[in-house]
């Protein structure tokens, strides 16, 4: 079975319902297609929770990585660096920083660790490198799931009224 480069199996497209029906029967093969259809949107609203938290974690990171290299291009001077800095969405505080040459950052879990400036520069930017293309696969796999979606909506749509024209031709049959 085809499948996208993270492991996401394609859909099957149903092009002629009486071969593909030859195996199974109408009520299967709905259910088939529905339980395929509940998979796909599954996979589709994991899909979007990542994405916004990846969407939440990139401005962070590159917000970080600006601070830390400012910090360290201002660590040659003598003179201490004042700043704000978050304290939370809505509140900053006020913060002279002398002049050193480590920086702290939080790993999550309630974890800091202390970094020299070009350890917490080549962390920030290889963390951002990966949550950038973990953004781009999730963006690839989102469109790869509403093609997969549409296609077994549409396949569902064909069996559902083929078996409506196959019943209307029963009927005129014995009518």
């Amino acid at each position: 079975m085809e499948a996208n480069p993270r492991g996401i199996p394609k859909a099957p497209f149903v092009d002629n319902v009486d071969e593909y029906l030859k195996t199974d029967s109408v009520e299967a093969t709905l259910r088939k297609f529905t339980e395929a259809t509940s998979k796909y949107r599954f996979m589709e609203n994991s899909k979007l929770q990542k994405r916004g938290s990846l969407e939440q974690k990139i401005p962070e990171i590159e917000k970080t990585l600006a601070m830390v290299e400012y910090l360290a291009s201002q660590s040659e001077s003598d003179k201490p660096v004042k700043t704000l800095f978050e304290v939370n969405d809505t509140m900053y505080a006020h913060a002279t920083i002398p002049p050193t040459n480590t920086v702290n950052l939080w790993l999550g879990a309630n974890v800091m660790l202390e970094y020299t400036m070009n350890e917490a520069q080549e962390l920030l930017t290889s963390k951002l490198g990966i949550a950038k293309k973990n953004l781009k696969e999730t963006t690839e796999d989102l469109e790869f799931l509403r093609d997969q979606i549409t296609t077994m909506e549409v396949n569902t749509a064909r069996v559902f009224n083929w078996d409506v024209k196959q019943r209307r031709s029963e009927q005129a049959v014995t009518a």
